[in-house]
């Protein structure tokens, strides 16, 4: 046969240190129908900087959805489900680049995803051009091996086929139809050239990450073997192996047949109600009052449908998928979120997740048990979540398994009536979820009984909406969306639900206090400026004392926020005020004509505001304006210096008790702003930095012009009408 090799290439990506799903780098690729063999080429670069160190690499692999990981060891939300990943790790040392191959053979066609990221984050906030810091790149190649022209097998026909040699193994291909029960694959007359009986091995299935269910048979000293599946994935390709266990020479002949056992479906009504299509399920949620389900039946259509089931393997519901968002949906039942559950049969529901975008989110299966419907106390409802295929016999066996793919099994009882389930990221494919009342032994009567399970079922970006502390993010990757939840106030785990370390209310308080209160330090500064004939310094600083405190105030990560506007507005007002509060500060200093120092207020608030909208979190944006303000300052004094021939300030106690202070408080703000400041310690630091730059301002403001008096009310105001008296003394003759 003629093997087409083919290859695929996605762009390199910056890594990142984990903190959260967001951080992990996702690539998303698509196998062929009909490959047989599959090779990675994972590339791992850094920089050559002395600020690069030894480094290793987390990737991580997975079939049909984006891989479920955990790097921080946090907790799933209850009833969530966690499929293990299959990881490896890339170690970068002393090298600056690894190249890492991994092969996978008879790969399953359709999504692959591969995400990778660095180790944990550090925590600490670093300020945006302080430091440079390391390169991590990761690139992803795919190189696969296809077989255009492989062998079919038609059902039911035995088809001869030749293993040339060991190196050379058989590759067939059969496809299961919609409602196959089982599978049986049977090999006849395996002889070797020799007419002995041949050694062969078949695998049946594809390889899927992390997990994988390849059935293997090993047929050896008999001229005939057969394999039996129960529950293989409808509608697909079946990928089937032989390879020769002989010599290297030796030739084996062998006639392959696969035949399927059919289910035949019954509905629980003989046509589709068109007008409950326009309608919105507006159910009670389970749990609520009143979620009894849909009505029952008369007592001779029950009967009836008693009678008829027994004809069939499984009973379907109707459901109709009802997209609302990217990555949400909604199941409706077109019979009501009421479903009859019987012992004859199980009762399937279709879950349609194929389109290729609904891997990104979480599928959610809720159930309830009307109570009153179970007509025995010790009966139970047995559900089972699966891909691709049903678990048709539930009452059988209860490991809810299918040929290739492990389910998800859901329980209901009187003592238990609710049941949840979470599929977080599920693969690509038609899910199912089969139901069946599964009565205790020796209880006859409980055949014919009837129960009622409320369905609902929804795919969501973010379970719970990530809760109080998380916030749901949505993700891209070229034309692919996922979703991640990103924590905050100390909140882990994949749905925000982990408090393991979350602050407390108290702390959440204390936080917001600290970081709003403390601009308070702002007050003496406006006091002083004003104090001074300063206003326009004065009004800036009131400008930036109010947006920082609610700036703040909104910015908190728990319950205690405050908003009074939206969060952007906030912020950059905040930070302008920030950076402008420093830029009149050190021109003040100067002490330049006036004329000339309110148009470089102007102007440099106008260019200020210009910049913070292009990038807020720059260093450039605060060092800027502080450089240029300092030249000018530098500038100006020795030009006053020059003029009076002798140092200025002249003052030694203007620089003993209030340049020195509050240049030395300006510094250790800085510092403190700068190299000190973590997500831990946020809340302290970034106080005794509002503390700092607030007091350091009230000691640099120079002293007011010589030609201005003190404020003095009483001069100020002056009376319109001013009575005199009159103390002259009169006198007066006695006559």
């Amino acid at each position: 046969s003629l093997y087409v090799s083919e290859y695929f290439s996605q762009s390199a990506q910056k890594l990142s240190f984990y903190s959260w799903y967001g951080n992990a780098k996702l690539f998303h690729f698509r196998v062929p129908e009909d490959t047989v063999l599959l090779r990675w080429l994972l590339q791992a670069s850094r920089g050559k900087g002395p600020e690069c160190t030894n480094m290793e690499i987390t990737v991580h692999f997975r079939y049909g959805a984006p891989p479920v990981i955990n790097p921080l060891g946090t907790r799933f939300p209850a009833n969530a489900t966690v499929p293990p990943s299959y990881s490896l790790s890339m170690a970068l040392r002393g090298t600056t680049q690894n190249n890492t191959f991994v092969n996978i053979s008879t790969p399953a066609a359709g999504d692959w995803f591969i995400a990778a990221h660095l180790p944990q984050a550090a925590g600490r906030i670093e300020v945006k051009g302080f430091s440079t810091p390391c390169s991590y790149m990761f690139q992803a190649d795919m190189f696969v091996l296809r077989l255009p022209e492989m062998p079919v097998l038609e059902p039911g026909v035995a088809v001869p086929q030749t293993i040339p040699s060991p190196a050379k193994p058989l590759h067939v291909k059969v496809f299961v139809p919609k409602h196959a029960a089982g599978m049986l694959l049977e090999l006849r007359s395996c002889l070797t050239r020799e007419q002995k009986a041949c050694a062969v091995r078949v695998v049946l299935g594809s390889i899927t990450l992390p997990q994988s269910f390849q059935r293997i048979l090993t047929c050896t000293g008999n001229t005939s073997c057969s394999l039996a599946l129960e529950s293989p994935p409808w509608e697909k390709w079946l990928q089937i192996m032989v390879e020769s266990l002989g010599a290297a020479s030796a030739n084996v002949s062998v006639e392959m047949l696969a035949s399927f056992t059919a289910c035949r479906p019954g509905s629980t009504s003989s046509f589709v109600n068109f007008s409950s299509l326009n309608q919105s399920q507006t159910g009670p949620r389970p749990g609520s009052p009143g979620a009894a389900g849909s009505p029952a039946l008369p007592s001779g259509e029950a009967s009836h449908n008693a009678s008829a089931q027994r004809s069939f393997c499984l009973q379907t519901q109707p459901v109709v998928r009802e997209d609302l968002d990217v990555v949400s949906v909604r199941y409706r039942l077109l019979n009501g979120p009421g479903v009859p559950v019987h012992t004859i049969s199980p009762t399937l529901l279709l879950l349609n997740l194929n389109t290729g975008m609904d891997s990104g989110g979480s599928l959610v299966v809720n159930l309830l048990l009307n109570k009153t419907s179970v007509s025995l106390g010790n009966a139970s409802v047995v559900g089972c979540v699966s891909a691709a295929s049903p678990v048709l016999s539930l009452n059988a066996t209860r490991n809810c398994s299918t040929a290739f793919f492990q389910g998800y099994p859901l329980s209901l009882s009187t003592s238990s009536a609710e049941a949840m389930l979470i599929v977080l990221y599920p693969q690509t494919d038609d899910w199912f979820l089969s139901l069946q009342l599964i009565c205790p032994q020796g209880q006859g009567e409980c055949n014919s009984a009837e129960a009622k399970v409320t369905v609902f079922a929804y795919l969501t970006p973010c379970f719970n909406d990530c809760g109080p502390y998380g916030q749901c993010s949505l993700l891209r990757r070229h034309g692919y969306l996922y979703a991640g939840c990103s924590c905050k106030a100390g909140w882990g785990g994949w749905s925000c639900t982990d408090d393991s370390k979350a602050q407390s209310i108290g702390v959440q308080n204390l936080a917001t206090l600290l970081l709003t209160l403390s601009n308070l330090m702002f007050l003496p500064a406006i006091a002083v400026a004003v104090y001074r004939y300063y206003l326009v310094e004065a009004s800036v600083y009131t400008y930036t004392m109010f947006f920082s405190t609610f700036y703040h105030a909104c910015d908190q990560p728990g319950v205690a926020v405050m908003c009074i506007m939206d969060y952007d507005t906030l912020q950059y007002c905040d930070f302008l005020g920030s950076v402008v509060s420093i830029w009149v500060t050190i021109l003040c200093m100067s002490r330049v004509k006036k004329i000339l120092k309110y148009v470089l207020f102007l102007l440099g608030t106008l260019l200020i505001a210009m910049s913070l909208q292009l990038d807020r979190r720059g260093v450039w944006n605060m060092m800027g304006p502080c450089l240029f303000a300092l030249i000018i300052m530098i500038a100006a004094w020795v030009y006053h210096g020059v003029k009076r021939s002798r140092c200025y300030p002249s003052s030694w106690k203007r620089w003993v008790f209030y340049l020195l202070p509050g240049i030395t408080l300006a510094f250790i703000a800085i510092s403190v702003y700068a190299f000190m400041e973590t997500n831990e310690n946020y809340y302290y630091t970034h106080s005794i930095w509002h503390v700092l730059v607030a007091s350091s301002v009230a000691f640099l403001l120079p002293p007011r012009d010589k030609h201005k008096k003190p404020w003095a009310w009483s001069q100020k105001l002056t009376c319109r009408y001013q009575i005199c008296q009159n103390d002259r003394e009169e006198l007066y003759a006695v006559t």
